[in-house]
């Protein structure tokens, strides 16, 4: 039987001493390091190289879908499960965006978490039920066409690719869509105003100008709709 090296990231020490527990009790999976934060998580994937980290969100030094989207670069080969209690959109599509293949909520069972890993360690993206359905309407599926048993599960097979739509990105200024990366990555004003040094009033209008042309009311929709056409 084949076994899948672990990555666990957790700063709160119990949740880790836990996950490692979970993870030593089955033949799956073993557990070659832990991080604290999200600077250390970079560092031990560059050097361990696991086939699966288990990566929280809200890590200090940097956030855990920073510490996704690095990884990821670096290593595409390797599978990330978050395993956060955040469960808000501008969060999820954010760290799907980062490269995320599963998303699970802390306060799930231990069984649960297990499947998540089996399935992105076999090449499946794994969504919480909880808020499975909400992600798979905004790749464009619904209960019927995965079934209700995957929906249940969480497995959702690969996610589809997201076709670009020029339509809508031509619309968009170079510098509009610096910001809208920035807002599917989850940054807030201040945030974005800090990395494209800009004044946060700037980042508004620029904010304002996505919505108006990209025809939606608010930050999570515009994240979807750059999400499903490609755009960022």
């Amino acid at each position: 039987m084949t076994q899948f090296s672990v990555l666990i990231v957790e700063d709160n020490e119990l949740m880790r001493q836990g996950l490692c527990a979970v993870l030593d009790r089955t033949t799956e999976f073993k557990v070659i390091g832990q991080a604290e934060d999200g600077e250390e998580a970079v560092r031990l994937a560059l050097e361990l190289k696991p086939d699966v980290i288990v990566m929280d969100i809200g890590l200090p030094f940097k956030n855990g879908i920073d510490a996704t989207r690095e990884i990821k670069a670096a290593l595409p080969a390797t599978n990330i499960v978050m395993l956060t209690s955040h469960d808000n959109d501008d969060e999820i599509f954010a760290a799907l965006s980062a490269g995320a293949q599963g998303y699970c909520l802390k306060d799930c069972a231990s069984a649960r978490i297990k499947s998540a890993l089996i399935s992105v360690s076999q090449g499946a993206a794994w969504i919480d039920p909880r808020i499975a359905q909400k992600v798979l309407s905004v790749f464009g599926l619904s209960r019927h066409d995965k079934g209700d048993s995957s929906i249940a599960t969480g497995e959702v097979d690969a996610l589809p690719a997201l076709d670009p739509q020029k339509t809508s990105v031509d619309t968009l200024s170079a510098r509009e869509r610096d910001v809208l990366k920035l807002m599917v990555d989850g940054a807030s004003n201040k945030e974005i105003s800090e990395k494209l040094i800009i004044s946060v009033s700037t980042v508004r209008t620029h904010v304002e100008h996505i919505l108006e042309k990209l025809a939606v009311t608010g930050r999570t929709q515009a994240a979807v709709k750059a999400m499903k056409e490609g755009l960022v």
